[in-house]
């Protein structure tokens, strides 16, 4: 018997018993087994019955990915430090575990107590890319909770996604009770409060979900109704219930610097992808490069202070033991005060095993300045620089001002600084893309190359050239575009390739990395997907869709066998160019960015027009900033890192 908690909230059962006891036999029979045993530093464990609600928090992948996802972290801390509230991850399985869970009737657990999903009074999802939905369906069947919305009741969670992969959720519209638009960290707890009073008041499920459709920023999707004109294109998306606005607008965290999350980020106790203390610098991007669904979607430009930041730096260091600091943003090397705040973070940690890198850097704005700050101490992380479109034409299509001459520069930088391998990445695809303009990526990587072995004085440097076939996206300038085809894709990675090796002296210090382009059509489908894709993904999970964004377990014929089978035609979707005229799955979903604008944008384009950064020249009138109340950060916002504790306090 469990003992009765002092602290327990009245009228509410004890917790579920931990699975472990039966779960811990099947691990020696898996790959992997670390990844679901839990037990991570600075994880926690807060007792059932003291909370009034209760989170379970999903990545829908591996936990080798899902772990170090810097959102779920923050989430989990910020609903963990409530009193009335407990949070716990749970991550997709391996198809081993899946199979051994069916068969021993074990459901899909939570790793920090190892408690059935099924249990808990919300399942939060964080998605980044659409590639994650059949990894859904699979968590939610093996939580017992029925696929379908329409078949819940009070016995299952309340099913909410969030993230930027859940841009546009109408493709599993039928699938989740909620989603979330914006940052999570304020509208976490505005969901948690609501819950929290309806289980109280014992309003049933149908009227939680109109309480948090009635706050205007919670997407309730069976609470909207879908027409079509006899063509196939979208006719309307109405509210059928009163509570449900006419548009659902995103959430916006004002001042970043008074929530300094993750505090005291999760150590994985088996490999993952990143291992580092990753501190988010600003969030959102002004730069308005069109293919971008994050920087659109993030706006407006929010910067973390510089004593905000080391204190970051110093507590998430002291909190885990990394060695490695990651500084985040979509473009990092844009805060305004990067100068001083590598500058000040070298010297604090000068003489250490702390190394700090950039993840992502912009072309135009590295300098050998930073590249000295980065390398200082002797560790350098590795350099990616994103140029983005193989000719300068094309980089004004998608607005990436950066030319050759100001990769050629800061390869320079790099090379004499002392890296001598760097990473490059472009797209593939791009609208209005032609074979010259890919084969330039080429005539750019030997001229890298070139440009190395000058500055470093060697042979002996590398550069990667990393290819990913573009997608529009939801929500830019491109949600309009036409997409390319998978053979097309192909075709030119075959020419660029060939391009690269013409020159055989350069071309063996040029690798090539990409994917073939079925994936990027798969994505394609379900980022501009209505309802009626549903069916297919329902279809494909049946068949054995399972981790689709791994290449070694992704199939693009049985994507495309259940499009058959449901009557779709995947071109459609991907390949057809939409009109000014036409209604789209996600206009009911508020964003901030304004639809003429960005139909602007995307004539600009076409036209080879560029746009400036709005955070140095006059406001374009996108419309997020319009009644937020959040203003762009241009900095200063603090010129020194607060000092280190004093050891002798401690």
């Amino acid at each position: 018997m469990t003992a009765a908690c002092p602290n327990a909230v009245p009228g509410h059962r004890p917790g579920p018993e931990s699975l472990f006891p039966r779960l811990e036999p099947l691990l020696a029979l898996v790959g992997r087994p670390a990844q679901y045993v839990g037990g991570e530093v600075n994880s926690r464990v807060k007792d059932w019955g003291s909370v009034a609600v209760r989170w379970a928090l999903c990545y829908p992948d591996a936990y080798e990915v899902g772990l170090p996802n810097q959102g779920l972290q923050i989430l989990y801390e910020v609903i963990n430090e409530r009193p009335d509230a407990l949070a716990e991850r749970t991550y997709a399985v391996w198809p081993d575990l899946e199979a051994l869970l069916r068969e021993h009737r074990l459901p899909q657990f939570t790793v920090d107590a190892h408690r059935p999903v099924g249990a808990f009074d919300l399942l939060g999802v964080s998605v980044s890319t659409e590639l994650g939905f059949t990894n859904l369906l699979t968590v939610l069947d093996l939580a017992g909770i029925p696929l379908r919305s329409s078949e819940r009741d009070e016995r299952h969670p309340i099913v909410v996604i969030g993230g930027h992969g859940a841009a546009n959720p109408e493709p599993i519209a039928d699938f989740i009770d909620a989603a979330v638009l914006g940052d999570g960290e304020q509208a976490v707890g505005m969901i948690t409060d609501a819950v929290r009073d309806a289980k109280r008041d014992g309003a049933s499920r149908d009227e939680t979900l109109a309480r948090l459709a009635a706050t205007g920023g919670v997407y309730v999707p069976r609470f909207y109704d879908v027409s079509y004109l006899p063509d196939g294109r979208l006719a309307a998306v109405t509210p059928n219930r009163a509570e449900a606005p006419a548009r659902v607008r995103k959430h916006t965290l004002a001042d970043l610097d008074r929530w300094p999350y993750p505090k005291a980020p999760l150590v994985p106790v088996a490999q993952t992808v990143h291992e580092r203390r990753s501190v988010e610098i600003f969030r959102g991007c002004s730069r308005g490069c069109r293919f971008c669904q994050a920087g659109m979607i993030t706006r407006p430009v929010r910067e973390r202070s510089l004593p905000a930041i080391g204190a970051m730096v110093a507590d998430g260091l002291a909190a885990t033991g990394f060695d490695e600091v990651g500084l985040l943003s979509l473009s990092a090397a844009d805060h305004s005060e990067i100068g001083p705040l590598t500058r000040q973070l070298a010297d604090r940690y000068a003489g250490s095993r702390v190394s700090l890198s950039l993840p992502s850097t912009r072309v135009d704005v590295f300098n050998v300045d930073l590249a000295g700050e980065l390398s200082r101490n002797g560790r350098r992380s590795g350099l990616t620089f994103a140029p983005e479109g193989g000719s300068e034409r094309l980089r004004r299509v998608i607005n990436k001002m950066v030319t050759a001459d100001d990769l050629i520069r800061t390869v320079t930088a790099a090379y004499g600084s002392g890296w001598r391998a760097v990473k490059l990445y472009f797209m593939c695809g791009l609208p209005t893309e032609t074979d010259a303009d890919v084969a330039e990526i080429a005539s750019l990587a030997h001229d890298v190359i070139r440009a190395g072995r000058q500055a470093s004085g060697s042979r002996d440097v590398r550069v990667t050239v990393s290819i990913g076939a573009f997608v529009p996206k939801a929500h830019t300038p491109f949600q309009w575009a036409a997409q390319a085809a998978p053979e097309v894709i192909d075709a030119r990675l075959r020419l660029l390739r060939e391009a690269v090796n013409a020159n055989r002296s350069l071309g063996r210090a040029v690798a090539i990395r990409y994917a073939d382009g079925a994936p990027s059509a798969i994505e394609g489908l379900l980022s501009r997907g209505d309802r009626r894709l549903g069916a297919v993904i329902e279809r494909v999970w049946r068949g054995g869709g399972r981790f689709d964004g791994w290449r070694e377990h992704f199939s693009y014929e049985r994507w495309m066998t259940a499009c058959r089978d449901c009557g779709i035609d995947p071109a459609w979707y991907t390949t057809r160019e939409r009109g000014a005229d036409e209604a789209l799955p996600w206009d009911h979903l508020d964003y901030g960015l304004d639809k003429q604008w960005l139909w602007d944008e995307w004539q600009d384009a076409l036209g080879e027009f560029e746009r400036d950064d709005c955070r140095w020249s006059p406001c374009s009138d996108c419309g997020v900033c319009d009644g937020l109340g959040v203003e762009i950060q241009i900095g200063p916002t603090g010129r020194d890192l607060i000092p280190l504790p004093d050891e002798s306090d401690a």
